[in-house]
């Protein structure tokens, strides 16, 4: 039972799935804080941009 617990423990194969997990989450997180922070911004600009075209064809 003592090797079996010795095995377990000193077992692994699964941190490099977790590091990656945790990679990807905080990637996910800058974007989406980026994108975010960037959002308001990104509408007036659009809302420019619909304007000019509006105007442009009326």
């Amino acid at each position: 039972m003592v090797d079996v617990t010795q095995r377990f423990l000193a077992d692994e194969s699964g941190a490099t799935a977790i590091e990656y997990g945790l990679i990807a989450a905080l990637v996910s997180v800058a974007a989406i804080l980026a994108l975010l922070s960037l959002g308001d911004s990104l509408a007036t600009l659009f809302n420019t941009v619909a304007g000019a075209v509006l105007n442009s064809v009326t």
